[in-house]
């Protein structure tokens, strides 16, 4: 019988051999990488796909008549140090996006042709990849999980994420694939290629981030070259070195009422989601602490007036439980009036050790709405976070009414 997996499921895989089919109404490249527990191939040999088809105990079925695009893997002939293989679809059409044709993962018994497990991702929007499902060691035993984390950036995004050397494409590259292929060796890059958000840096509200480069990432921003000030909809990977920050950050958000001496009591707030999107809690006025300390609160302020932040939001990256995904940032009305009545709104994360501002974006324009999302924190399939700024007004007067549409914009 076929298990029907959801994103974030996973099974044991009863089975020594199996194959993992992708398939879709578009035509795709299949690949599959080798990691080992630091979520990093071990050189590019580690990259299966249509040009090098063959790694330890993984190797690439091009599509034929019988069948789409595979990956298969032998657990058996899986090097002890390799805890995962992740396999992942990208377009042959560069110029393509998953919009509406959500592609399918079909796992079989490799020796049987049994159908296993079968894992269709949520609707997609702007992604071009797909880490699509990943088969991995749990103690003795091989399981499988059903991921669906989209890329903007196609195979050459994910393969810069887990550490796979890639080369810049010419302007009129031919397919995705080919522009993921492994670079020859040269000369250490002026920068860390890193782990990716996205679409991350996730350039729209639902992708994580990695960019294609041989060198450093492509269009990707990180920490390491100090402050980055983010415009509406820009990312930045929270990663120096090309290592996940994981130490506590604080999330300083401010503003100023517009004029005629008014106090503007807003709120802020922060929303964590699990991988589907869900709600699992919120730090608000009403409650300041969660996960057991892993966010704090500092506490509600009435009236915006004073300078430097007006609250302010710790978050502890390295603490938070692993269903935490993504994090939303906003801020309400509690008092009803309109964002057309603040101004000089703005988020900022900030380095607690040393008060080090690390990220900022401020909101360059008002609407008269009474809620606004102003960033997200989403953690990547690697393990780093990506914040990005959204400015994205709603109505809605406190953090409990912001949790739909903040769930959108995951």
């Amino acid at each position: 019988m076929t298990t029907v997996l959801v994103q974030g499921g996973n099974a044991s895989l009863g089975s020594a051999r199996v194959v993992v089919e992708v398939s879709a109404p578009k035509q795709l490249d299949v690949s599959g990488l080798l990691l080992t527990a630091a979520g990093k191939v071990r050189s590019d040999a580690d990259f299966v796909f249509f040009n090098a088809p063959n790694g330890p105990g993984v190797t690439h079925r091009p599509a034929t008549g019988g069948g789409p695009d595979a990956i298969v893997v032998d657990t058996a002939a899986v090097p002890g140090e390799i805890t995962r293989i992740v396999v992942t679809a990208s377009l042959d059409d560069r110029q393509a996006t998953f919009a509406g044709t959500e592609p399918t993962a079909t796992v079989r018994d490799a020796d049987t042709g049994r159908e296993l497990f079968t894992f269709t991702p949520p609707r997609l929007s702007r992604e071009t990849a797909l880490v699509v499902v990943e088969v991995y060691r749990r103690g003795a035993e091989w399981k499988v999980r059903a991921v669906g984390q989209g890329y903007a950036d196609g195979l050459a995004g994910i393969a810069t994420d887990f550490g796979v050397s890639v080369e810049e494409p010419p302007p009129a590259a031919a397919t995705t694939a080919a522009a993921a292929q492994p670079a020859p060796p040269a000369a250490p890059p002026a920068a860390p290629a890193a782990p990716p958000m996205p679409g991350t840096a996730p350039q729209a509200p639902s992708s994580p981030p990695p960019m294609p480069s041989g060198s450093p990432a492509v269009g990707k921003i990180t920490l390491d070259k100090g402050r980055v000030n983010l415009v509406k909809g820009g990312s930045v990977s929270l990663e120096k070195g090309g290592k996940p920050l994981l130490s506590s950050v604080r999330m300083g958000l401010g503003w100023e009422p517009a004029g005629h001496g008014r106090n503007i009591d807003l709120d802020a707030s922060v929303i964590a989601f699990d991988a589907q999107r869900n709600k699992i809690d919120t730090a608000w006025f009403m409650k300041l602490v969660i996960f057991n300390g892993a966010i704090a609160h500092s506490g509600d302020n009435l009236t915006g007036k004073g300078g430097g932040d007006d609250e302010a939001i710790t978050v502890h990256l390295g603490g938070l439980p692993a269903e935490v995904c993504g994090l939303v940032f906003v801020v309400n009305s509690f008092s009803g009036q309109k964002f057309t009545d603040i101004k000089s709104a703005y988020c900022r994360l900030v380095d607690p050790g040393n008060d080090q501002e690390l990220v900022r974006f401020d909101l360059a324009q008002s609407e008269p709405h009474t809620g606004v999302a102003m960033c997200k924190l989403v953690r990547q399939f690697s393990g780093e976070w990506v914040m990005t700024a959204l400015g994205e007004y709603v109505d809605a007067k406190t953090a409990r009414s912001m949790v739909k549409p903040a769930a959108a914009m995951l």
